[in-house]
């Protein structure tokens, strides 16, 4: 099982396909699933490997598809009746699993994510330190000629973008700058030159008939306002740019995501275990009872509730879903 997961996970970072490692890291019997116990979730939610039963699985590929949205690994707890977590791992996000006779898993998820994309067209000292911080930072660096930018962007694989510095001394900014705005690959473009040869180049680019939306990509002058003089400290300041850049994009993408993901903003609690349970995807649904549609974590909750639905409805809250 582990080679089989871990032969998939190179496959996917060979095509830069993002995923999410879950691994079970401590568990409080009884639970089906002991320590080392892995699986890998995909961006579509596909889970290889086991982590547990029906109580735990959708809890991991929920957490694991946030991880990828955000980039962040977290410790996730499934806590079942009658134990505890302790109070020492601050982060810790908890979740109950009273689907069972008793028993906690701890379970680690770990986002791998293509390492983002820095590319950079032109020449001279600033494309030169510009590679060895992007480098050093864990980006994938890719120093292109002009006439290559065209070939370099559509190699990138499907959903992958890059931050591009464009660095010619004017001999072939314009028509760098329009292949790399016309390509759609790019979140993020800036031009290294003076305040005056910016305003010249963005004018040139809107007479050619490059969209305003496409020139809101263009950061011209390159770098943050840091009083950089050297070709090292505008290196700096258009790196630290980048980095800034993407990190917002990365957490508004993850806002954005997160609020358009089916089931989001719609989730009830299970009536038996309590359990969170995004409707939109809940397989096990009943109407038993008051004819108001429930959602369950597993078929043994349904069948649990269908036998003894007033037992459930009980004092339950959030278990009915308002039906359209």
């Amino acid at each position: 099982m582990g080679e089989d997961l871990l032969a998939l996970a190179l496959e996917l970072r060979a095509r830069e396909e993002p995923f999410a490692l879950a691994t079970v890291v401590r568990c409080e019997r009884p639970t089906s699933a002991k320590p080392g116990a892995k699986a890998l979730v995909r961006r579509d939610g596909t889970l290889t490997g086991w982590v547990g039963g029906a109580c735990a699985e959708p809890v991991v590929v929920r957490e694991a598809l946030d991880a990828i949205r955000d980039g962040q690994p977290r410790l996730v707890a499934l806590v079942g009746d009658g134990t505890h977590v302790a109070d020492r791992a601050e982060g810790l996000v908890r979740h109950p699993m009273t689907c069972h006779s008793g028993g906690t898993l701890e379970i680690y998820v770990e986002p791998f994510m293509p390492k983002p994309l820095l590319v950079l067209v032109g020449h001279g000292p600033v494309i030169e330190i510009l590679a060895a911080l992007g480098r050093a930072t864990d980006f994938a660096v890719a120093e292109v000629a002009p006439e290559g930018i065209s070939e370099q962007l559509s190699r990138l694989s499907p959903g992958r973008s890059a931050s591009v510095v464009v660095a010619t001394h004017g001999n072939a900014d314009e028509d760098a700058l329009e292949r790399i705005l016309a390509s759609g690959a790019a979140e993020h473009v800036s031009l290294v030159a003076s305040g005056k040869r910016a305003a010249m180049v963005i004018q040139i680019l809107r007479e050619r008939g490059v969209s305003p939306d496409s020139l809101d990509l263009l950061k011209a002058p390159a770098g943050l306002d840091i009083g950089a003089i050297t070709p090292a400290e505008i290196a700096i300041s258009i790196l630290a740019e980048v980095v800034q850049h993407r990190r917002s994009r990365t957490l508004a993408r993850a806002a954005r995501d997160t609020e358009s993901r089916p089931g989001v903003g719609a989730e009830s609690s299970d009536p038996v275990c309590g359990m969170v349970v995004d409707i939109a995807t809940a397989r096990h649904r009943s109407q038993a009872g008051d004819g108001g549609l429930h959602v369950f974590c597993c078929a043994g909750c349904k069948e649990r509730f269908d036998r003894e639905p007033q037992r459930y409805l009980a004092g339950a809250t959030g278990a009915r879903v308002d039906q359209p």
